[in-house]
């Protein structure tokens, strides 16, 4: 088999996401899903694999700019929509288009590359670190309260449909993307992406509703979009609520939505799929261990400039330390870097092999740790980071730190 990368055509737009397709089981999605996903693709980052006029390989990328340590919004690329047919699989197909993306990506000149990973295994060799994690939980509402702040009660709650409330919401999603890291810029269209709500994906569950958080004046401080199903049983009603998303700008504007969505009639169960691990509601409610409450994975994250990356987060704590970088696949990032930062900025500058190292690691650590939601003290635990210099690690590690744990609220 001769395998060839070409830039995806319009024209062969319908085939290439058959691909796709096929490769994540052949899920029927609505005509408003499909358009959606062809409006936000674009396509002159998009990757086409063929074998003779076959295509056999599906890659792209979103432009996006995600939130580091710090607030900085740095470009990166949103790794997505990749997949092989299955008769064309353990053949270096997907190695090659994940060789030609990153190095795209490096002639774009964006710092990073992240995805959403469908089996967590299969990107580490590529250099992707896990980053974040995103909790899920099913709630107990009929023995788990809320304890609400000072101020919760001046909050007015408003019901809107999903669309006439967009701009709302948007706006304060746009007003909490700088507050933790690893949330995404939503760009153009991104906004319709919420509201997708076709019927054939509810599973027994109503269409999406909204509420939204208003201060006295109006000033619309949080919302929420969640839908129902309806469940009755011989003893009574056991509906659940499933909460698709969740933002708010103060504590009582967070925490009266909450205290809505624990309180709705006929519902005793409230799902989330996708929450922070360090989400303040775990400090709101009454029993955490009501909450059955897990963690998995979320954003993977690789450093396809690594001078670029590190400079372009800030670090809590000082620290200057030389880092002994290994990254076979992106060779151009092999070596040592003089790391030097503080809360207020960072340089990262390649030097000398003389030069002694502080700390060696792999390209795939320093993803997992960039955000400040991996401890690189833990990954030397397991071996993967190595100490150099005694106290390094220590050093090294406070700084990659981060006060709130990175999240991506969605994924792409």
């Amino acid at each position: 088999m001769t395998t060839e990368l070409r830039v995806l055509r319009a024209e062969d737009w319908d085939e290439w996401y058959g691909v796709l397709d096929g490769a994540f089981g052949g899920a029927l999605e609505s005509r408003a899903e499909r358009a959606l996903w062809r409006e936000l693709a674009e396509v002159e980052r998009s990757l086409c694999a063929w074998d003779e006029d076959l295509i056999i390989g599906s890659a792209g990328a979103f432009s996006f700019r995600v939130s580091v340590p710090g607030g900085a919004l740095v470009p990166a690329a949103g790794v997505t929509m990749v997949g092989v047919r299955a008769t064309h699989r353990r053949r270096g197909v997907l190695t090659a288009m994940m060789r030609r993306q990153l190095d795209d990506v490096r002639a774009l000149g964006e710092p990073l590359a992240v995805l959403t990973a469908s089996e967590p295994a299969i990107y580490g060799r590529f250099g992707y670190g896990i980053a974040t994690q995103s909790a899920y939980a099913e709630i107990d509402t009929s023995r788990v309260r809320i304890d609400l702040p000072q101020g919760t009660e001046g909050i007015r709650l408003r019901q809107s449909t999903p669309e006439a409330a967009r701009s709302a919401c948007e706006g304060v999603y746009a007003q909490r993307v700088a507050t933790r890291p690893g949330m995404l810029v939503r760009q153009p269209g991104w906004d319709r992406m919420p509201l997708l709500d076709p019927p054939g994906r509810r599973k027994g569950s109503s269409p999406l509703r909204c509420v939204l958080a208003e201060s006295a004046g109006g000033e619309v401080l949080g919302y929420a979009r969640y839908a129902i199903i309806a469940e009755w049983l011989p003893s009574g009603p056991e509906g659940k609520v499933v909460l698709t998303d969740l933002e708010a700008l103060t504590p009582a504007a967070y925490a009266a939505l909450w205290r809505y969505l624990f309180e709705l009639d006929l519902t005793s169960t409230l799902r989330l799929s996708s929450r922070a691990v360090d989400d303040p509601l775990w400090q709101l409610v009454s029993d955490v261990r009501r909450c059955k409450v897990g963690v998995r994975d979320a954003l993977h994250v690789r450093l396809v400039d690594v001078g670029a990356a590190l400079e372009a987060r800030t670090y809590p704590v000082p620290v200057d330390a030389v880092l002994e970088v290994v990254d076979p696949f992106c060779p151009w990032n092999e070596g040592r870097w003089r790391l030097a930062g503080d809360a207020k900025g960072a340089s990262c500058k390649r030097v000398d092999d003389t030069e002694p190292a502080d700390l060696r690691l792999g390209v795939r650590e320093l993803g997992a740790a960039y955000l400040g939601g991996v401890a690189l003290s833990a990954l030397a635990g397991a071996g993967r980071v190595h100490e150099l210099r005694p106290g390094a690690l220590a050093e090294v590690s406070t700084a990659f730190g981060s006060d709130v744990a990175p999240w991506l609220p969605h994924s792409f």
